[in-house]
C-alpha cells in the first residue's frame, strides 16, 4: 500500500489551448488542445508521484472521457483505485490569449452522482489492504454528493490511523473542519470566506489559523497567498514564505503542486516546516509550466535552495 492516498470526487479532464485573441461572436481559432488529467486529489496524487513518492489515487469515471481520464493517470504511473459512474467525467477548459497573456478558465461543476456512486468511492478507501500514512481529499463537490462528503472522508482516515488533508471550499470545508482533520491548505479567498471577513494582515491570517487550531477542528493550516507567498501555521508555530522572484507563465497547478509538494515531503519523513519549504518551491515551479501543467521535479529541486521561510514572532 502506497504511503499516500488521494480522493477526488469531481475529477476531470482539463483542456488547454492557445488563441490569438477571445472575442464576442467570432470563430476562435485554437492551437491542438492539450489534455491532461484533472481534479484535486489527482493533481496531488500526479505532483507526489513526481517527487518521487508513493501514492495511488481514487476517483469515479464515467463515459468516454472517465476512460480517458484513467489512461491518463496510469500512464503517468499512478496506481488508480476507480469506482463507475453512470454520467460521463466532465471536461474544463482554458485558454491561454497570446495577445495579452491572459488566460480564460471555465470550469464545468461535473454531473450529479447517485448515492451507491459516491458511497463507492468511500468504500474504496474503507477497504484498502494495508493502511496509508496521508489521505488527501482535495477539489471540489459535484452535484448529488453532499456537502460533507470530505467529512466522511475525514472520518474514515481517522478510522484507518491515517492522518487527513483537505483542500476544498465553501460548505465542503465547514463540514470537513467540524469533523476534525489534520491540515487544512485555503488560499486566501477561501478562509476569509471561512470566516466571513477579509484578512487583511499577516496578524489576522495567523489569529484565523490559530482558532481554527485552538477550537480542534486541524492541527495545521497552510495558507497560500498566490504571489505574496504563504503561511503555516500550527498551535504553536507561524512561519511565513516570501513570494519568490520568477517569471509567471501560468499560475494554474499551483496550488494543487503546493500540496503535492507537502504532503511528498511529510510522507518522507522530513519536518512539517522543511515540507512547508518543499510546498513552496513546488508551487513556484508549476507557475514556471504553461497552461494546466504541473511542476517539474527538476525545477522543484533548483529552487528549493532559494525558498526563504522565516518564523513569525507574536504581535
Amino acid at each position: 500500500m502506497p504511503d499516500i492516498v488521494t480522493l477526488t470526487i469531481n475529477p476531470a479532464i482539463d483542456i488547454f489551448v492557445n488563441v490569438a485573441r477571445v472575442e464576442p461572436t467570432r470563430k476562435l481559432r485554437c492551437s491542438a488542445p492539450k489534455r491532461d488529467p484533472g481534479g484535486g486529489g489527482i493533481n496531488v496524487a500526479r505532483v507526489v508521484h513526481r517527487l518521487g513518492g508513493s501514492v495511488a489515487a481514487i476517483y469515479p469515471t464515467g463515459g468516454a472521457i472517465g476512460k480517458l481520464l484513467n489512461r491518463l493517470v496510469e500512464r503517468e504511473g499512478i496506481d488508480s483505485l476507480v469506482t463507475p459512474s453512470h454520467v460521463e467525467t466532465r471536461e474544463n477548459f482554458t485558454a491561454y490569449e497570446e495577445t495579452t497573456g491572459e488566460q480564460y478558465r471555465f470550469v464545468l461543476p461535473g454531473s450529479s452522482l447517485h448515492r451507491a456512486e459516491w458511497e463507492a468511492v468511500l468504500d474504496k478507501l474503507t477497504t484498502l489492504p494495508e493502511r496509508p500514512k496521508f489521505v488527501v481529499a482535495s477539489g471540489s463537490v459535484p452535484p448529488g454528493v453532499p456537502e460533507d462528503f470530505f467529512a466522511h472522508v475525514a472520518r474514515e482516515a481517522k478510522q484507518l490511523g491515517a492522518q487527513c488533508i483537505v483542500d476544498t471550499s465553501g460548505p465542503a470545508l465547514k463540514a470537513a473542519l467540524a469533523q476534525g482533520v489534520a491540515l487544512i491548505k485555503p488560499n486566501l479567498v477561501e478562509l476569509s470566506d471561512l470566516f466571513g471577513t477579509p484578512l487583511e494582515t499577516d496578524n489576522a491570517r495567523v489569529a484565523a489559523c490559530r482558532k481554527l487550531v485552538a477550537d480542534g477542528r486541524t492541527k495545521a493550516v497552510a495558507l497560500t497567498l498566490g504571489d505574496q507567498g504563504a503561511l503555516l501555521v500550527t498551535a504553536t508555530e507561524a512561519f511565513r514564505a516570501q513570494p519568490m522572484t520568477i517569471e509567471l507563465v501560468s499560475t494554474v497547478g499551483a496550488g494543487d503542486s503546493f500540496l503535492g509538494g507537502l504532503v511528498a515531503a511529510l510522507a518522507a519523513g522530513q519536518s512539517l516546516q522543511q515540507a512547508f519549504r518543499v510546498a513552496v518551491a513546488a508551487a513556484s515551479a508549476a507557475v514556471l509550466s504553461p497552461g494546466t501543467e504541473l511542476c517539474r521535479q527538476e525545477d522543484v529541486q533548483r529552487l528549493l535552495p532559494e525558498v526563504k521561510v522565516s518564523e513569525m514572532t507574536p504581535a
